[in-house]
């Protein structure tokens, strides 16, 4: 699988009566047999203000590679389709469950999700070759 692009962006409001202000949207965009899928996962925003309790990281952006900010909304549908491969057959996915929307981030190797966004930024894309790479393995 080859990921292309991840991206992440809080929804705004299309309609007075609607609730899509109290909504993220992750993306991750990726290439399997020949084919370009994108994931979208929805969740709760609220999730995202307590990242530093299930996360190492601390502030938003959570870390920079080769010039580009990457915050927290941009790595959420790659941890899950990491975490989850079968979300690669999925076009949405919708979390409003904090529980959930933790257990995906644990056991995540997030040192190494830089390299994937460093090779997006210069390569235009990463070959991921096993999710399991980025999954903490009992020692």
């Amino acid at each position: 699988m080859r990921i292309h692009r991840c991206q992440g962006y809080e929804l705004e409001k299309a309609q007075p009566n609607t609730s899509e202000d109290f909504f993220n949207r992750s993306e991750v965009t990726f290439v399997e047999d020949g084919d370009e899928k994108t994931l979208h996962v929805l969740y709760v925003r609220y999730f995202e203000e307590a990242f530093p309790s299930f996360t190492p990281y601390e502030q938003d952006p959570i870390f920079s590679v080769q010039g580009r900010d990457v915050y927290f909304k941009d790595i959420v549908a790659l941890v899950c389709l990491l975490k989850n491969p079968s979300f690669r057959h999925r076009k949405r996915v919708y979390v409003n469950e904090e529980k959930e929307f933790r257990r995906y981030f644990e056991h995540i190797e997030f040192t190494k999700l830089p390299e994937i966004f460093a090779a997006l930024e210069t390569k235009g894309e990463y070959e991921l070759t096993s999710p399991l790479l980025f999954i903490t393995q009992p020692s």
